[in-house]
């Protein structure tokens, strides 16, 4: 069988406008992915080089199949199961910044070149104060990126028409204002002239991006079928799910020069994408950490069960149709339109989420996604919202344990253990606090400051009504427990 190539491909030869820091999987079936469809729709008409901005791994598969890749997207589309693969040729070519660094800094000469994509994982926007310019290149993201953007300026005798757009999409909030932060603090750092500075400032742009697809990356154990079922061999294969949203926010009105709206993707410019960031948060992040504990309990282990699970799939659209999106600004017919793909996405039968995966740091996952819509909808309705009242009491059945092994808390279902994992502290307040009678369980959960950034007890009823709760799940069960309250 042979391997994919240029030539199997039919790639044409375009002109470099996008250097992408990153050859991970979620870069290559997201960004490259719809770029490629803007080149083959005539909007974009431009390339990407790969950066392996790390010291580890090597080049190879890409350049054995000259950086042609496939991607298979697969997941419900218009209710149905369905797989759609694309042959991605909008990747010119990957270069490794430590072992190939001259060729590397010479795009920074490149005229064409007008974007900076980066995914350097949360931990790679950090500022490194014992960063040095004369390292080739510097170890930090933000001081590899001040380096090649200095290079920049200086080849062009600091021409404000050749500043670059930066892309990052790193999990982080802001992610392009701490970036140019970094890059900044850097310049100062090295004592790079004021010109640079300004040249920063002036001609360069850093958006600040959310992004959202699940990319489960290459599926090693259904390969070798994939590539009879393709025709050709491929070694850099990368699945993820249909669903995409990538928002930008730009001081400019990047539309034109990177047309993916027009080419039908869904990509949305913006001057804030705060809101957007709050309505995934909040829908796509609340609604998993806000059903999962409870589901689990109930006997569930994957998402798609609790999806075929009509008690829990009533609980999840009850806490979001009724208690998280009445506290969201976006418009109702915006905010209606995602909680559906999210349904949707959830109910995903190629993809196995495991709960525990997701109960991962639940406490910090409860204060950052379900206590802005809880408190919020108090504040609005005057009431306690059910669904997400409850879903505090599930937290604390589903943390309920009296050993820590392995440095994990140990819980039981139904007589077999599982692994509660969170940061020391918190399995520690548990392991000596879930034993308790249910009133002084639940004081002792909703009056820890730490936990929650305030006492929780202040909120009328919520005591009493977690108590009653706690109680319910104690004597007859999760599931039993939340038909009384849910069916």
């Amino acid at each position: 069988m042979d391997t994919i190539s240029r030539k199997m491909t039919g790639k044409k030869e375009r002109p470099v406008k996008v250097l992408q820091f990153g050859e991970g999987n979620f870069l290559r079936a997201f960004v490259d992915y719809m770029i490629d469809i803007a080149n083959e729709q005539g909007k974009f008409d431009g390339d990407i080089v790969l950066v392996k901005p790390i010291e580890f791994g090597n080049l190879d598969r890409f350049h054995n199949q000259e950086c042609q890749y496939t991607v298979q997207l697969r997941g419900r589309v218009d209710g149905e199961p369905k797989k759609i693969n694309r042959i991605v040729t909008s990747v010119a070519d990957a270069v490794d910044a430590y072992n190939e660094y001259e060729k590397y800094a010479d795009y920074a000469k490149l005229d064409t070149l007008r974007f900076i994509v980066s995914n350097t994982t949360e931990a790679g926007i950090v500022y490194d104060e014992t960063d040095k310019f004369e390292l080739n290149p510097p170890k930090s993201y933000p001081g590899k990126l001040a380096k090649f953007l200095y290079e920049r300026y200086k080849h062009f005798n600091g021409d404000k028409s050749k500043g670059l757009i930066m892309l990052p999409v790193e999990l982080i909030d802001d992610n392009g204002l701490h970036l140019k932060e970094c890059v900044l603090k850097q310049a100062k750092n090295w004592n790079l002239e004021d010109g640079f500075s300004d040249w920063l400032n002036e001609a360069c742009i850093f958006t600040s991006t959310l992004v959202d697809r699940i990319v489960t990356g290459y599926p090693r154990d259904e390969a070798e079928e994939l590539c009879k079922e393709f025709g050709y061999q491929d070694d850099l294969i990368v699945t993820g799910e249909p669903f995409a949203l990538w928002v930008i926010e730009s001081p400019k009105d990047l539309s034109d020069e990177l047309p993916l709206p027009a080419a039908g993707l869904p990509v949305i410019y913006t001057p804030d994408h705060h809101p957007y960031k709050q309505r995934k948060v909040r829908i796509l992040n609340g609604a998993h950490t806000s059903f999962v504990l409870a589901s689990y309990l109930c006997g569930n282990d994957i998402v798609l069960q609790s999806m075929n699970d009509e008690l829990i799939l009533k609980f999840i659209k009850g806490t979001l149709f009724d208690e998280v999106i009445p506290t969201l600004t976006l418009p109702k017919q915006d905010l209606l339109d995602f909680a559906d793909a999210v349904l949707a996405r959830f109910n995903n039968p190629y993809v196995k989420h495991a709960h525990l995966s997701i109960a991962l740091n639940s406490v910090s996952k409860w204060r950052a996604r379900c206590m802005p819509s809880f408190l919020d909808y108090v504040k609005n309705e005057g009431k306690l919202p059910e669904h997400l009242t409850f879903s505090i009491a599930a937290l604390m059945a589903f943390y309920t344990g009296s050993e820590i092994r392995e440095k994990a808390l140990i819980g039981h279902r139904n007589g077999e253990e599982y692994q509660i994992l969170d940061d020391a502290a918190v399995l520690e307040f548990f392991k000596n606090n879930s034993g308790k009678a249910s009133a002084e369980f639940s004081k002792a959960v909703l009056s820890n400051k730490d936990f929650w950034g305030q006492d929780l007890t202040e909120i009328s009823g919520l005591e009493e009504k977690i108590t009653e709760y706690i109680t319910s799940i104690r004597e007859i069960g999760m599931r039993k427990t939340m038909e009384k309250y849910f069916a």
